[in-house]
């Protein structure tokens, strides 16, 4: 029997329905529509707006010490305005096993870093709650925070995301607690879901491998095991996988003892197996970002470096081979993890001005390595003090920030809160893309009550006609109820 449907009353029933609630949405809304999602080699928020993530890595909760270095010096809430002001929009923040291992379990070590004269707030704060009092000093700021499994235990880094201390499942539970914990918070937008995994296959020691066995060492298939946990939790995530060390050249596999069957890079920044073995996680086909790390002879002395280098020779030999292509090719976004160096006059500052020149040229997303000035073989952004801006640096790292071309004001990834204050936010700033404005359903480039008519008409019936590729809300591959909240959440935005 064919019913007959009255789209008036469907009209104005939705107008009522949609201007009910909108009080309590608004408010959810404030912590759930800032996440992100990839297209291709681009990175889009829930309206389709493009976005380039620009941050930058404040280390310290990774080591014995349990929490953010330089609160021995400094206000937690001034370093966070360093980092805003300086436009920096997201927060990559390295983390351990051993640490949210003990906080899954409930238990909550006390960080020895603190001055309580210079951080009377954090006086008695546990190291979580000193990590949660961040997340929403950040959120008032407009940064956004990128959580980073940098090691397994802390203080030493392992080739791998376990040890025999801490097992692969042991390193999967911290992430599903991380991402519950979190889950209800779009300030947090982003897992570096483990650091440098690493190993020279040629030495037949415990090695990071990359293709399509299921091995307990096989990097690939871990990412894409514990991509789909935590995307099951929060399917909104952005999930970053770093690359590995070694890979085998053409017609070679990992069984060789050969060096020259090898080629090597800098650990986390070998991504050449993504070419013919694409990280895959089910259910979950829009939300992976590449992350290879670099860096420069300041830090060791490469190949690539010994005979004379330029930016020419660098992309040609070493960052088009091992993981630029992924964006050339269209294949998923980018993000530099990490970059940085001392300004030493000499190559190392020659490379990190190459690779600076090479991230603005081809807008690529990235974490600059880092804000604390002890990290010993790069430094820092901030002196000492943890006061003090180094101008020198900051000056080689400002054209790589996602910047208003006309005004050179720095973008935030939040939709309501100006990035420092120096910077604004992500709405009013970018063009939407008229090929992925998520919402616009019925076509007629506006998000409106029409595209929710239109996409509840599909939902019941999938003859009827609309954009498909705009009614993926949520980003999951499917088309059904669950678009139809979150485009009900875009309309009352």
């Amino acid at each position: 029997m064919k019913i007959k449907v009255n789209y008036i009353a469907i009209i104005m029933t939705m107008l009522f329905s949609l201007m009910a609630p909108i009080n309590v949405l608004a408010a959810e809304n404030d912590n759930s529509d800032d996440y992100l999602h990839t297209d291709g080699s681009k990175i889009f928020d829930a309206e389709g707006n493009e976005v380039r993530l620009t941050g930058i890595a404040w280390f310290g909760n990774e080591t014995p010490n349990y929490s953010y270095h330089g609160l021995w010096a400094n206000t937690l809430d001034d370093i966070l305005d360093k980092v805003a002001d300086n436009g920096f929009n997201l927060l990559r923040v390295p983390l351990s096993v051993q640490l949210v291992n003990e906080w899954r379990q409930g238990n909550y070590p006390m960080p020895d870093s603190i001055n309580d004269y210079v951080n009377p707030d954090l006086k008695n704060k546990n190291s979580l709650e000193i990590l949660d009092k961040s997340v929403s000093v950040c959120k008032k700021k407009g940064i956004k925070v990128m959580l980073d499994m940098h090691r397994v235990i802390d203080g030493s880094q392992s080739n791998a995301w376990y040890t025999d201390k801490y097992s692969v499942e042991d390193y999967e539970e911290c992430w599903k607690w991380l991402t519950n914990h979190y889950k209800n918070d779009d300030t947090v937008i982003a897992m570096d879901i483990f650091n440098e995994p690493h190993g020279k296959a040629y030495r037949q020691e415990q090695c990071a491998k990359w293709d399509e066995s299921t091995d307990a060492d096989n990097w690939k298939h871990e990412a894409e095991k514990v991509g789909k946990e935590i995307l099951d939790i929060n399917p909104n995530l952005l999930i970053m996988v770093e690359g590995v060390e070694t890979y085998p050249k053409e017609g070679k596999d990992y069984s060789s003892k050969d060096v020259n069957n090898y080629y090597g890079t800098w650990w986390g920044g070998n991504l050449r197996g993504v070419q013919d073995h694409p990280i895959k996680i089910e259910n979950h086909p829009n939300q992976v970002v590449y992350s290879p790390h670099d860096y420069g002879p300041g830090v060791s002395n490469q190949p690539w470096f010994e005979n004379g280098f330029t930016k020419e020779s660098l992309v040609k030999e070493v960052w088009e081979p091992n993981w630029f292509y992924i964006q050339q090719k269209n294949i998923a976004p980018l993000l530099i993890g990490e970059w940085g160096g001392n300004m030493d006059g000499s190559d190392n500052q020659k490379w990190m001005q190459g690779l600076a020149d090479f991230i603005k040229e081809n807008n690529i997303n990235h974490t600059f390595w880092c804000l604390n000035p002890n990290s010993g073989d790069t430094g820092g952004i901030l002196g000492y003090d943890f006061k003090t801006v180094d101008t020198a640096k900051m000056a080689l790292v400002k054209p790589t920030l996602w910047q208003e071309k006309e005004s050179g004001k720095f973008i935030g990834l939040d939709h309501k809160i100006n990035l420092g204050k120096n910077g604004t936010h992500v709405a009013a700033n970018t063009n939407v893309n008229p090929a992925v404005k998520l919402g616009d359903v019925n076509g007629d480039g506006s998000v409106d009550t029409m595209d929710y008519i239109a996409l509840q008409k599909y939902v019941m019936d999938s003859s009827n006609t609309i954009n498909t590729k705009n009614a993926d809300i949520n980003g999951d591959n499917r088309i059904n109820t669950a678009d139809l909240l979150s485009l009900k959440k875009l309309i009352l935005q």
